[in-house]
């Protein structure tokens, strides 16, 4: 890599020139842009269809779109997506299998569509590591989760903007960018100039680097892109307790809150579909009316269906209580064991899209508060 041109600035119109030259590659790009009423993941045909001048309004069970002062084009939060739905999408068929001649099952072994990724924030950037580490690592890792995720294209882009509900900083998993990107990109917009501060990741990044119009990045846009990137983290909508979450978990077996939370839960799952680490599955056989073809389908499953730790004679958690406690506990505190690292990166979904506004940083502010009044 040319450490020369490691770190430019591209001007805005540069983003179509990029969305372009992916395309010509058959890259399947996907970043965000505005459809019914929220700032969702599609396949982007153009620049153009990112949502400039759109910001969110974010509150424990609450999303508006809100339009900004400026033409930023990623002057928002988290939306209700993340990119865990291109790379572990919610439904796939693992095989099928026709009965005439006594024929085998047949595979699903359709070749991965060629993905990049444009507008990753760095709590979902953090999120893809997660899921790398649980999908496609150890001994036992998951072909479909590797056919989709070799060869994906990140572009990730620097919060400046938190939500009311985000807490990525108190998780360590922004506003800044972290590894994992092929480019970076940090929005610099002022009175009359739209621009990113742009530095490469890998070899491929710097290729697409070059491929677009760029200035050498002087110390002045540089200060200003840390300056933005820095007042994000001290605009923080919420944060985390600054204790040991494992051992908090852990010491809050018998805590009196889970009551407290599992009286307000509907245990309907929001908090698992939108979590961008969330990664259980269950299968199902379905077959047609004949009986002559089956197929097995791998879709999400979540630990708040009471199906879900169900063993002969019946299901193990049974009660609210037993649900909720099982997600956070191992979200925040036995994901270290399993994985090195917290399932939570920060991003605030599970607290926007649950339907009755469970906060988890004020549930675990709760436990850590009832831990310290003692027994």
């Amino acid at each position: 890599m040319d450490s020369t041109a490691a770190v430019a600035v591209i001007d805005v119109s540069a983003l179509q020139i990029l969305v372009d030259a992916l395309r010509a590659r058959s890259y399947t790009v996907i970043g965000p842009t505005v459809r019914d009423g929220a700032i969702v993941l599609a396949e982007l045909g153009s620049a153009d269809e990112l949502p400039y001048g759109w910001g969110v309004r974010l509150e424990p069970g609450g999303y508006r779109l809100r339009p900004r002062p400026d033409r930023a084009a990623f002057g928002h939060a988290a939306g209700p997506q993340s990119w865990k739905t291109y790379l572990h999408p919610a439904r796939q068929r693992l095989w099928s299998m026709d009965r005439t001649n006594d024929a085998p099952a047949t595979a699903d072994n359709e070749p991965a569509p060629r993905l990049a990724f444009l507008g990753v924030r760095p709590c979902d950037l953090r999120a893809i590591g997660i899921l790398d580490r649980v999908l496609a690592g150890g001994r036992h890792p998951d072909p479909g989760y590797q056919g989709r995720r070799d060869g994906v294209v990140i572009v990730a882009v620097e919060c400046t903007e938190p939500g009311e509900t985000c807490f990525c900083t108190s998780m360590g998993t922004g506003p800044a960018a972290g590894n994992g990107y092929d480019l970076a990109l940090t929005e610099v917009v002022e009175d009359g100039s739209h621009r990113f501060l742009a530095r490469v990741g890998t070899e491929l990044g710097a290729d697409l680097l070059g491929l677009l119009p760029r200035q050498g990045a002087d110390a002045e846009i540089q200060a200003k892109a840390e300056a933005a990137v820095a007042a994000a983290a001290d605009r923080m909508g919420r944060s985390m307790p600054p204790v040991s979450l494992p051992e908090l978990m852990a010491g809050s077996r018998e805590a009196r809150r889970w009551e407290d939370v599992a009286s307000r839960c509907l245990t309907c799952g929001n908090c698992t579909m939108v979590c961008p680490t969330c990664f259980c599955t269950t299968t199902e056989d379905v077959a047609d009316l004949t009986g002559a073809h089956a197929e097995r389908w791998q879709r999400w499953d979540s630990c708040f269906d009471l199906d879900f730790s169900y063993l002969h004679g019946g299901s193990v958690r049974t009660s609210g209580v037993s649900r909720y406690r099982q997600w956070m506990t191992h979200k925040l505190g036995t994901w270290y064991d399993q994985f090195g690292s917290s399932g939570c990166v920060g991003c605030g979904r599970c607290i926007v899209w649950c339907p009755v506004g469970i906060d988890i940083t004020e549930e675990a502010a709760a436990l850590q508060a009832e831990r310290e009044a003692g027994p």
